[in-house]
């Protein structure tokens, strides 16, 4: 059998977290989880691994710090030694004191700016990449679990799962363009009725002023 996406939308973060620890208790893994905004315990409720992005941060700071100690070595030692207030200019450990708030400074710009950008990458957030949420009121005032599952039985059994945790939605799909798609076909209807409606509403308008004997667009 072909692996399905369930998708169960949540109205409150208490009950989403409270279906996670359900679902993850019964042996179920829930994929992803969007919501508008962190919702505290969930991280560890899904069970996800501790994050390495502290490892990075760490080795691009001793990045920075080395690069700045080898410019600075270079620059003041080696290549034109200066002599600044009559400080030994013969060696970079006599001169390390000076040397210190640019390595402190290059360590933290190093380690700050590589870190975003790493995370930015890690979470396809890159310049030029396209939203991959299935449901855009996951971004004002919903939250959307999914979950990928290929066995039958078990789909049935996280269906009840998240309708007994309260979801408010509950839908199997082949893919996530699928949700994404469905929402915008809503969107589209939706439209279209409020312009139907508008359009009553001024034929309305027009016959009202005729039978008063008044013309609206003469006034305007």
């Amino acid at each position: 059998m072909s692996n399905k996406i369930i998708y169960g939308l949540f109205a409150d973060d208490e009950l989403l977290l409270d279906a996670t620890k359900k679902l993850v208790s019964k042996g179920h893994r829930v994929n992803e989880v969007y919501s508008p905004y962190p919702v505290h315990g969930l991280d560890t409720a899904m069970g996800l691994k501790y994050s390495r992005l502290a490892i990075t941060s760490f080795l691009y700071g001793m990045l920075g710090a080395f690069l700045i100690t080898l410019l600075m070595w270079y620059v003041m030692v080696s290549d034109w030694p200066m002599i600044i207030g009559g400080k030994p200019n013969f060696s970079y450990g006599q001169n390390l004191p000076a040397f210190i708030p640019v390595t402190f400074e290059a360590t933290v710009f190093f380690a700050a700016h590589l870190m975003v950008i790493t995370f930015l990458f890690r979470c396809g957030l890159f310049p030029g990449s396209s939203s991959r949420n299935p449901d855009p009121r996951t971004t004002d005032d919903k939250f959307l679990m999914e979950i990928h599952e290929s066995d039958s039985k078990k789909i049935t059994e996280i269906k009840s799962i998240l309708k007994n945790s309260g979801a408010q939605e509950i839908k199997v799909k082949n893919s996530n363009s699928e949700l994404l798609e469905e929402f915008e076909e809503k969107r589209k209807k939706e439209k279209n009725k409020k312009k139907i409606r508008s359009k009553k509403n001024n034929g309305l308008l027009e016959k009202f002023f005729k039978i008063i004997g008044k013309n609206p667009k003469k006034n305007e």
